[in-house]
């Protein structure tokens, strides 16, 4: 076994750097945890206590309206001894830091992001160094600050980088369910169903003999993910006292959005300011909207299902109903992948300065609204806006950067010229 002394170093120097983080500021996870930007309803990890609380004294967690998360972090987080609590958990946390950064490793030296089976771009040598990436990550301010804050969203995202990296690496079931687990603990995941086994497909038919037919395959992956699911949900059943009352406390939350807590999203003021007889219609088309990327962007980028998982990942971090740091986070992570079509982006600078505005002057506002009481709900609404019009610029631009290299692949002759829409 070949150890890589880069990734051991790395891996040290981030796990270190956190664990300062915890043991010099003590009270720096505490105050992270009460942030909007990190903490949400349905993430927060005070609310996992409280949730934690009540389970471990014979009470449902779910019945005092706080608690929105899945019921197997219970158990989970039960296993630790409350003498310990504190110690372990920043232990756990960073833990997953480094399982996402070695996911993202893997996934960087796969080349899938350059090479898929229907699409090799002819940027594929531009690219960065697997450790770059991973450090990228790893020393990322939001995803140090996630994991200070300790959202359970980390889980999510741990899941779901494991579900790409298993699709890769051609070990379909462990993909479906790492996939499955993620959608049980947040619910949003299930969207990336449909490309990740785009991508399943892809590297099965690249290692099959000619001939060999794939319904089986596909059934199998699909069978897989919807029986992991069911099994999660039941296994949930049981650990609340054989009650399916966590169903509409953890995912009808999500989806009819009972909870305005700010965030750095753009649900929660709309809905606040939204007459109750228009609710209904407009939960509706805000989950159409989130949900529609999905068959658009699996069929016109159909030759590269990871850029599709990457790209719904950017769109949950702007549309979600509760969205964090967290998911803007993991967003970033995947981007350094892309690093061949970043010269065919077109407003790098504007995006870049238009995040930096919003990240600095974000907590400052709801500081004006929430403790000076000079300002109101518009003044932090009006910058996570902002925020979300960064995110949105990335999003489509990357998408442009694609799509471009796409085209220049189909019509050599327009390599370096200008586009214009006429």
């Amino acid at each position: 076994m070949v150890i890589d002394r880069r990734k051991i170093v790395l891996f040290g120097a981030a796990a270190v750097l956190r664990l300062v983080l915890f043991g010099a500021f003590p009270s720096l996870p505490d105050l992270l945890t009460g942030r909007v930007e990190i903490s949400t309803p349905v993430t927060s990890f005070k609310r996992l206590q409280e949730g934690l609380f009540l389970y471990t004294h014979g009470v449902s967690p779910y019945d005092g309206g706080v608690f929105y998360q899945a019921p197997l972090f219970l158990p989970l987080f039960g296993l630790i001894p409350t003498s310990i609590f504190s110690i372990i958990t920043p232990l756990l946390y960073v833990l997953l830091d480094i399982l996402c950064a070695d996911a993202l490793v893997r996934i960087a030296e796969s080349c899938e992001s350059t090479r898929s089976r229907l699409f090799t771009s002819p940027r594929k040598d531009i690219k960065w160094d697997s450790i770059a990436v991973a450090a990228a990550y790893l020393f990322n301010p939001l995803t140090i600050a996630t994991c200070v804050g300790r959202p359970t969203s980390v889980f999510t995202n741990c899941a779901i980088l494991f579900a790409v990296v298993k699709a890769i690496d051609r070990e379909y079931l462990n993909a479906m369910l790492a996939l499955a687990l993620a959608s049980y603990l947040s619910l949003y995941p299930a969207l990336l169903f449909p490309p990740l086994l785009l991508l399943c497909h892809d590297r099965h038919k690249s290692n099959l003999k000619h001939g060999t037919k794939t319904h089986s395959f596909l059934a199998v992956c699909i069978a897989s993910y919807f029986g992991a699911v069911g099994s999660l949900l039941y296994m949930s059943y049981y650990i609340t006292g054989e009650s399916w009352e966590f169903v509409s406390s953890t995912y009808g939350v999500q989806l009819l959005l009972p909870d305005l807590t700010p965030n750095v999203g753009l649900w929660w003021y709309f809905f606040i300011e939204m007459f109750d007889s228009f609710r209904e219609f407009f939960l509706g088309v805000f989950w159409l909207h989130l949900g529609g990327y999905v068959g658009g962007l699996c069929i016109r980028v159909r030759k590269q299902p990871l850029f599709v998982i990457t790209a719904m990942l950017g769109i949950f971090a702007v549309f979600k109903p509760y969205p964090s740091i967290s998911d803007t986070s993991l967003y970033f992570a995947l981007l350094p992948l892309y690093r061949h079509v970043f010269p065919l982006m077109r407003y790098t600078f504007f995006t870049v300065a238009t995040l930096l505005y919003a990240t600095l002057l974000g907590p400052a506002f709801y500081y004006l609204w929430i403790y000076a009481g000079s300002g109101n709900a518009n003044f932090f609404y009006a910058i996570t806006l902002v925020w979300s019009l960064g995110l949105s610029l990335i999003v489509a631009d990357l998408l442009f950067a694609v799509l471009r290299d796409e085209w220049e692949v189909e019509r050599p002759e327009m390599k370096g010229k200008d586009v214009r829409q006429i």
